[in-house]
């Protein structure tokens, strides 16, 4: 019996295999596709998911792959803006890198951490009981398992055998994605792009490398099989369409279609079986959001699905993923849902784009909209206190290094400037630090696995009322 099997080896799957092995956790990925995926959906990290990269030690491989461009979060449907200054964040840029590049580095990862990964392998159902999982698989084979999450996207088998309901929008819009060669000038080409985002914000056609142009153009339906990628012919059609050519578009690397479908699953639970990433979620891809949501819904996952496989999981612990990430993805769906109207070239939305040009003048505004889009403003609700409560603690300098260097594997940690607290009881479950920061204006916070505070004080009496709450009962002396 495996401890746990993810359905899906994309980007949330292989973070939250790595998430759980760091807690020595048995995991199983299954992974439909028999070889990795070409397609770029993705174009780079945020903020957000830059930090957890440096929580748990793997940002230098993502630096070494991908390209910074500074004033993260600053821009809301193509609204020029300049960054918000001081952003809560030690890594206030975007990383610039193609979504394959993410996929290996994370399935790199997880298999060193000593995950399994079984690819051309696709789960066909699965029947669960009190005490695990019974999951069939496409080739006739049947697995066990503790637990089952489905990372298997928006079209989640996982999710619709389990009858959570996925309410929203329907796909009113289409667009054309893929990678070609042209044989257009690049001078003649920039400047027709530029001619046609004037009125259709959702068109363009850019360098992807390797001689390559990254192409977007809306379709002229929503196709009826979402599963068949466009053709060439109809790429071109549709450039012709919106540009009057079609730029000598030939030889595609990939092609495929996205749509402006938004849907949030009403659970992200039922009995031993969760959903994460694009199983929970979809949305168009305005802002670049999708993987970076679901690598934090994994974030955010692994380490209470670790405790209660481990057995150390206090009440409530497992039934706080669905409700601290529900209302974040709510969220993103919300500002999608914003960018993708002030993309219309109609007379209402155009009207509010230039009301919100003139409000992004603002540093607060521009600030607020930042943070939503980065992921770095998220509190989740921890009850009452300091605005810090319930917020991530961005990387601070500390006197004998970084809090970032600290957090590596995946434990919780008590970062104590006053030097007289104490986590004898939970010295299993959360690491010590007595060190001081200018940077930290308190004198010691609880941090959960994923970074985010979960108390705020000097108190060991109140300490002591906390830690069992996220960390469960202190261990038994022997």
């Amino acid at each position: 019996m495996y401890d746990v099997i993810i359905s899906g080896g994309g980007p949330t799957g292989m973070m939250l295999a790595s998430e759980l092995r760091l807690h020595h956790v048995d995991v199983l990925v299954l992974e439909r596709d028999a070889e990795p995926g070409q397609q770029v959906r993705s174009l780079g990290l945020h903020p957000r998911s830059i930090e957890i990269m440096d929580q748990r030690g793997l940002l230098e491989r993502f630096l070494a792959h991908g390209k910074q461009y500074p004033g993260a979060g600053g821009r809301l449907a193509g609204i020029d803006a300049p960054p918000p200054a001081d952003l809560d964040t030690a890594h206030g840029y975007i990383l610039g890198l193609p979504q394959p590049v993410t996929d290996r580095l994370l399935a790199e990862r997880a298999v060193e951490l000593g995950a399994q990964v079984r690819r051309g392998c696709e789960v066909a159902g699965f029947a669960q009981d009190a005490d695990g999982v019974d999951v069939d698989v496409a080739d006739g084979t049947r697995l066990r398992t503790r637990w089952l999450v489905g990372c298997d996207g928006g079209r989640s088998l996982v999710r619709r055998l389990l009858r959570i309901g996925f309410p929203g929008e329907a796909a009113r819009n289409e667009w054309i994605l893929g990678e070609v060669e042209v044989t257009a000038p690049p001078e003649e080409l920039a400047k027709v792009v530029e001619e046609v985002r004037k009125t259709h914000k959702g068109f363009g056609v850019g360098p992807a490398g390797n001689g390559l142009q990254r192409a977007v153009v809306p379709a002229a339906t929503v196709a009826e099989d979402r599963s068949v990628p466009p053709t060439l012919a109809e790429l071109r059609t549709q450039l012709r369409a919106y540009a009057g050519t079609d730029f000598g578009a030939h030889s595609p690397r990939w092609l495929s279609r996205f749509i402006d479908a938004t849907r949030l699953a009403d659970d992200y639970r039922r009995g031993r079986v969760l959903i994460a990433g694009d199983a929970a979620h979809v949305h168009p891809p305005l802002g670049g959001q999708g993987l970076n949501l679901g690598i934090q819904d994994a974030f955010n996952l692994g380490w209470k699905l670790a405790a209660e496989v481990t057995g150390w999981a206090p009440d409530g612990l497992l039934e706080s993923y669905g409700a601290e990430r529900r209302p974040v993805a709510d969220d993103v769906l919300s500002l999608t849902r914003v960018q993708s109207e002030l993309l219309s070239p109609e007379p209402g939305p155009r009207a509010v784009r230039r009301l919100l040009t003139e409000l992004m003048d603002f540093e607060d505004v521009r600030r607020l909209v930042a943070e939503k889009i980065t992921g770095i403003g998220v509190r989740y609700d921890f009850g009452p206190g300091p605005a810090l409560l319930g917020r991530r603690l961005r990387d601070i300098r500390l006197r004998r290094g970084r809090l970032y260097e600290l957090t590596r594997e995946g434990r919780g940690l008590l970062l104590d400037q006053t030097g007289g607290l104490s986590v004898a009881g939970w010295a299993d479950r959360v690491d010590y630090v007595a060190d001081a920061s200018a940077e930290l204006d308190a004198p010691a916070v609880l941090l959960r696995p994923d970074g985010h505070v979960a108390w705020i004080g000097e108190d060991q009496d109140e300490l002591l009322r906390h830690l069992p709450a996220w960390f469960g009962a202190a261990a038994q002396r022997r």
